[in-house]
């Protein structure tokens, strides 16, 4: 095993973050803000490790290809960075302290899930490079996770349904209409078998948009916990599992019968609604049995304190016009143009840019923790937000059944933090009895994920036994 870079680096000025679908859209828009906000905030002599998953070998490459040209054109042009550096200034000091590593995932199969998440626990990563800018890794062993970013996922979309473009527009307006869009034409029942990862309607099976966008990051992160866990005398924060939500999730769109929604007609906003509900809930006394296990949380023979969890927090990332909703180059262009026009509408909602909808998950991940824990940061779903002029913020968002942070709020204190800025039309105020209700749909859908992830454990760990003898 090769020495790393930041080995002799205190620990506390290097940060390790995985980001899932890291090699386009959003996913490259993180690694690429991560780099500009960590260099621009932290120390001169600190190490930046972004470690970005994709489903190929060569999109790997070309994702740390792009991100390493990133951050050269950064590091040259940062007046930040030349100010706080000095006359001196040499931007190969700065890209020699960015460190981009990639290991293949597909979160639709469980034997990939196994192979990346032991490749980063017990094997090593390697990013060669011929360019003196950066310094090739060969044979480097990740110590830890600070964080993983939950961003990747399919929509299960096939096009738009023109009829209700036009009665969305016509009833709700160009805002709410291009916020929260019911004209998504969207497959239905589209299986997988996560033992293969290939598409199919036999047994065992499990919901394509389910497992990609939900079920994989689950299982993916049971199986980094070690990496994102803390000994209770550490004086780092524990790791922290950022969940990639989008603002169009509600009540309507999850059923408890469909929990893996194969039926539904909204596959992807099913997958996100449940996002939201277990990312919020995490923390809750109803949960604890369930969550514990995910963590799997116990204290060993003779240890006196036990290992503190990785914490999960929630964000979305806006409006923001990527591949994943498939359009023709035609539509692409006016579907962005319409979105433009409805930031400048007023909606707070419309990032556009995969850069600007990164701002929520790389300000979460770059937050000090004193600040989230006295926030109280995991019961807040953050979203990416922009002014009129696109200048980013982040900014609280209101949650079916939750409101904007798990408790009953007036009116009076909705309107002086300009929470109401941004609300859906016909949101409705949380009352008392719709939170113990989202509470308990949250450890319902805990204890439905565990067992759902202990029954797909089990048949993979037959499946490669069979796999052995025949063998």
């Amino acid at each position: 095993m090769a020495p790393a870079p930041w080995d002799g680096v205190p620990a506390h000025e290097t940060m390790f973050v995985l980001v899932t679908g890291g090699n386009s859209g959003i996913g490259f828009g993180i690694g690429e803000r991560l780099i500009d906000e960590y260099l621009t905030t932290r120390s001169l002599t600190s190490h930046l490790i972004v470690i970005p998953t994709t489903r190929s070998a060569k999109k790997s490459q070309e994702t740390i290809d792009g991100l390493r040209q990133h951050t050269k054109e950064f590091a040259a042009t940062s007046k930040v960075l030349r100010a706080r550096s000095g006359p001196n200034y040499n931007p190969r000091h700065t890209t020699q302290r960015v460190h981009i590593l990639s290991v293949q995932l597909d979160l639709c199969s469980l034997p990939s899930i196994r192979r990346a998440s032991n490749q980063l626990i017990s094997g090593t990563v390697s990013s060669p490079s011929n360019d003196d800018d950066f310094v090739s890794l060969i044979g480097v062993k990740i110590p830890r996770l600070d964080s993983v970013i939950f961003n990747a996922g399919i929509g299960g979309w096939y096009g738009i349904d023109w009829t209700k473009v036009f009665h969305n527009i016509l009833t709700k307006g160009l805002v709410s209409a291009t916020t929260w869009p019911t004209f998504k034409g969207a497959h239905r029942g589209r299986l997988i078998d996560p033992l293969i990862g290939k598409l199919g309607h036999g047994t065992p099976h499990i919901g394509e948009v389910f497992c990609a966008n939900v079920f994989g990051h689950y299982v993916f992160a049971h199986q980094l916990v070690p990496l994102m866990s803390r000994q209770a005398d550490s004086d780092l924060p524990p790791g922290r599992i950022i969940w990639e939500s989008s603002i169009e999730g509600d009540w309507e769109c999850l059923s408890p019968d469909d929990f893996e929604a194969i039926k539904s007609s909204a596959a992807y906003e099913s997958t996100k609604r449940l996002t939201d509900i277990m990312a919020l809930t995490a923390t809750l006394p109803a949960a604890k049995p369930h969550v514990d296990k995910f963590f799997n949380i116990n204290r060993q023979p003779g240890q006196s304190q036990p290992v503190v969890p990785p914490k999960i927090y929630l964000v979305h990332p806006g409006v923001v016009q990527t591949t994943l909703f498939p359009l023709n180059a035609f539509m692409f262009f006016w579907y962005n143009v319409v979105l433009y026009v409805a930031r400048w509408l007023g909606s707070p909602w419309h990032p556009i840019t995969a850069y600007k909808g990164a701002c929520a998950p790389v300000w979460v991940a770059l937050q000090e923790q004193g600040w989230l824990d006295g926030a109280h940061a995991e019961r807040i779903k953050w979203g990416s937000s922009t002014d009129f002029w696109g200048q980013c913020r982040v900014k609280k968002t209101e949650v079916d059944g939750w409101g904007w942070e798990g408790k009953v709020e007036e009116m009076v204190m909705l309107k002086r933090e300009h929470k109401l800025k941004g609300r859906k039309t016909g949101g409705v105020d949380v009352t008392a009895e719709k939170l113990v209700e989202f509470k308990a749909l949250g450890a319902k859908c805990w204890r439905q994920m565990e067992e759902l992830r202990e029954r797909w454990e089990e048949r993979e760990r037959k499946a490669e036994e069979a796999k052995a003898h025949q063998s």
